[in-house]
């Protein structure tokens, strides 16, 4: 068992390297066409053909496994515990680097399908970190839920709670955090706490920006997801 640790602790070099990264993977998500294509790639290369019942996975770089191979971000991982039980699911990682709340609002329709029985929302920190207005942050992710519950009324969705650094300010950093559990309660959805819990903040535990998980962070974030999976299972 990992030996828990301070679930977010960044100092301000990392708060840096946050700002910058951020920039980048936003530049790469609007000017490369290639990136868009690998992502369908690795979707494709996430997905079986032997079950029915999908969980779809809808994020951003943290979904996507930036800096990584899709078979080492925590989608695959949630699939081999899945296969490992002998579960008839099939996961499909529709992770974007650089997405926001807005521009995944506005593509969640596009990949909303038929057997898809779970959906796990993953989007807001990207809103964090550039200090969109918190109510337009709220308002898409409200957006978002709503769109699967009427487009997929007996999908279950699960939502990813997220934490950002201080940088933006005591009171925005606090009212980011509490829009996740506020929306859950009022949603009746399920909540992950915080998807980075014991990763977040921890140098060994994430790649040389300092931001995403390597593949030892990977394999706690999927445990942080599995917590929350597992009894919906």
């Amino acid at each position: 068992m990992t030996k828990k640790t301070p679930s977010f602790r960044l100092p301000l070099m990392f708060c840096y390297f946050l700002a910058l990264l951020l920039l980048g993977c936003g530049e790469k998500a609007s000017k490369k066409k290639s990136e868009k294509t690998s992502t369908i790639e690795e979707t494709e290369a996430t997905e079986t053909t032997d079950s029915n019942k999908k969980i779809l996975f809808f994020g951003d770089s943290l979904t996507a496994g930036y800096g990584l191979e899709v078979s080492q971000a925590f989608p695959a991982l949630i699939q081999q515990r899945i296969d490992s039980l002998g579960l008839d699911y099939t996961v499909i990682n529709a992770g974007l680097s650089g997405e926001t709340t807005a521009s995944g609002k506005n593509r969640l329709a596009w990949v909303l399908e038929d057997g898809i029985d779970i959906i796990i929302i993953e989007l807001g920190a990207n809103d964090g970190l550039r200090g969109v207005p918190l109510t337009e942050t709220e308002q898409n992710l409200k957006s978002m839920v709503d769109t699967v519950q009427n487009k997929l009324p007996g999908a279950k969705i699960i939502l990813a709670g997220m934490k950002i650094p201080p940088n933006m300010g005591p009171e925005y950093t606090s009212k980011f955090e509490s829009i996740f559990p506020e929306l859950a309660d009022s949603e009746d959805i399920k909540l992950i706490p915080f998807l980075l819990e014991n990763v977040a903040g921890i140098p060994e535990l994430n790649q040389g920006d300092g931001i995403h998980p390597t593949v030892e962070g990977q394999k706690l974030v999927a445990q942080n997801v599995w917590e929350v999976l597992q009894p919906i299972l």
